[in-house]
């Protein structure tokens, strides 16, 4: 038999193909059953065998193109692409997302780690005295963990008053910030791929790092001036932070409890359940590095920036815990 007789001899294949392509597109796959679509797609392969037949014996061209569109039209329902679901992007984002953060160990773990230690170092080092005075060890704190230099130069960085910046320099700022908070970000979510412990190294450390920071600030003439640049982002900012480091800790976590999982399947795993909060983390830095490059530096009022903390603070509480709260059943990362 020709190869032209042959495909000719299986039109009915593409006739019975053609008329399951129409009911799949008329919405009614549901009422298809699993015997039928097995059919079709039996029928979906055979015709794309035909096609490379048709066209490898140079087939008159309006079969060619018959077929082209079949195979086409079969292979667009059998392979349909995923359309923005605006509904579906909603719900996740308002209430699947905040619910898996609230219900994460993990990142409840991780904040409890970050801000005791935060507040500890934050504490040592108000207690101690300027350099250079005399006292017990512990008074030299900020000392010994920052260094001289650091701390020279943030009394420095803030010695003037605020008075705003030109408005390109503060759109070049604030991207550098995005660039600068996200390598932060980065760097905690990566130590935590350490099976966990190098997240809990990095988190401790930045935690202490930045508490020092903020208790030295509070012991010199330059306070005013570092806490009316800082309150504005902070809220954002730390708690993106915690976000990026707890993302880190549940994939390096995954490798040591795979719950008779492999370690490939428990990491993919973890990241699946990570990945909510690696996105409010970056989320977070970019919403920090703006308001830190036209509002933190601005000649504004305290009480506007404290306002503007006080609102981030506010839909962070929101987010996470009114819109995170339990309303059925919850795909929680534990």
């Amino acid at each position: 038999m020709k190869v032209s007789d042959l495909l000719l001899s299986r039109r009915k294949n593409w006739q019975q193909l053609d008329k399951l392509s129409e009911q799949l597109e008329s919405k009614r796959k549901k009422k298809m059953g699993a015997e039928a679509m097995t059919r079709f797609a039996t029928l979906y392969r055979a015709t794309c065998a035909d096609l490379a037949l048709a066209e490898s014996y140079q087939l008159p061209p309006n079969t060619v193109q018959y077929l082209h569109q079949l195979v086409g039209r079969a292979h667009n329902q059998l392979y349909p692409s995923r359309q923005f679901n605006l509904s579906s992007w909603r719900n996740e984002l308002l209430h699947g997302v905040p619910q898996r953060l609230l219900n994460d160990p993990i990142l409840w773990a991780t904040f409890a780690l970050f801000w005791g230690v935060f507040l500890l170092s934050m504490f040592l080092a108000a207690e101690m005295q300027l350099p250079g005075s005399a006292g017990p060890a512990v008074r030299n704190y900020a000392e010994m963990l920052l260094g001289d230099d650091t701390l020279q130069q943030c009394q420095d960085n803030f010695s003037q008053p605020l008075a705003g910046r030109d408005p390109n320099e503060s759109v070049m700022m604030a991207a550098f910030y995005i660039f600068h908070n996200t390598g932060i970000g980065l760097k905690c979510f990566a130590g935590g791929l350490l099976f966990g412990i190098g997240g809990v190294f990095i988190t401790t450390f930045n935690a202490a790092y930045l508490g020092a920071v903020f208790g030295f600030m509070l012991r010199v003439p330059q306070r005013d001036n570092f806490f009316e640049f800082v309150t504005a982002h902070g809220p954002f900012e730390l708690t993106a932070i915690v976000l990026s480091a707890a993302a880190g800790m549940r994939l390096g976590f995954s490798m040591i409890d795979t719950r008779d999982r492999t370690r490939i399947d428990a990491l993919r795993d973890g990241l699946r359940q990570a990945m909510p909060t690696v996105g409010t983390a970056m989320v977070l830095f970019f919403l920090a590095a703006l308001i830190e490059g036209f509002i933190s530096p601005a000649d504004l009022p305290y009480r506007v920036k404290a306002g503007v903390a006080v609102l981030s603070s506010g839909l962070l509480i929101f987010y996470f815990v009114m819109l995170g709260w339990p309303r059925g059943e919850v795909d929680a990362a534990g």
